[in-house]
């Protein structure tokens, strides 16, 4: 089973199955602490704009919708993101959100599941991102021995590393701190990371699952999830550790 090797940091499963010494957690939803996930207040802007003006900007960034979702916005303004996510927004220079932000926030924002398709250099990360940050500052705090309230994981070593890229420059200012951990690289630096707490976990697949059977961390906080570049993760033959 496993990855066979193919792509950097996806970490070895030679002659054992991977996640083998997981065990499923066994749930008391009478004890479970509920937790919030709809933060999105919809602009006035965007709740009047007609139907015809939406459809038409919806079709000028070439953005297909399958299922429910609410009004792409058109400015940033319009996502009613906190001071501290727009600050840094603003210092970053950007000018419109990308169509992957304009009408992925939206939905993100709202708590809702949603599978997001986009060329590289779309916007992507920011358009998870950023609902993650805010969805991590209104939840209880981490205490001692807690794991990562969200949780990307990403096929490659480089692609997490670019991912904590933009989680630092835009968690720094909330203290949301996050990690990456991957393969390939000592174990003990990124375990310290885990050990000490973080909001964000961003993943190569193989190195979490070592993490996880380790006792190094856990998903019993995890309400955001990200999987970015899904379909290649499946193609790299990922498919058995993301469902450990």
């Amino acid at each position: 089973g496993g990855n066979s090797g193919r792509g950097s940091g996806g970490g070895s499963f030679k002659n054992k199955q991977p996640g083998g010494g997981l065990r499923k957690p066994e749930w008391d939803f009478n004890s479970l602490s509920p937790f919030a996930k709809d933060f999105y207040n919809p602009h006035p802007n965007v709740v009047s704009r007609p139907f015809n003006e939406v459809q038409h900007f919806l079709a000028s960034k070439e953005i297909t919708i399958k299922g429910q979702a609410p009004k792409p916005i058109q400015f940033f303004e319009e996502a009613n993101f906190p001071d501290y996510i727009m600050s840094e927004v603003r210092k970053q220079g950007f000018d419109f959100p990308t169509a992957i932000q304009a009408q992925g926030w939206p939905i993100a924002m709202s708590g809702m599941n949603m599978v997001g398709v986009a060329k590289t250099g779309s916007g992507k990360t920011l358009a998870y991102m950023l609902p993650a940050c805010v969805h991590i500052n209104n939840q209880e705090p981490l205490k001692r021995g807690d794991g990562p309230i969200a949780l990307v994981l990403a096929p490659t070593r480089e692609l997490a590393q670019q991912i904590q890229q933009v989680a630092r420059e835009f968690g720094s200012s909330t203290c949301v701190r996050s990690t990456c951990i991957f393969g390939g690289a000592p174990k003990g630096p990124q375990a310290r990371d885990l050990m000490r707490g973080v909001e964000i976990v961003i993943a190569t697949p193989g190195r979490l699952i070592d993490f996880l059977e380790q006792g190094q961390t856990n998903l019993k906080r995890c309400t955001y999830l990200v999987l970015d570049e899904a379909d290649r993760m499946l193609d790299m033959g990922f498919e058995p550790q993301i469902r450990k």
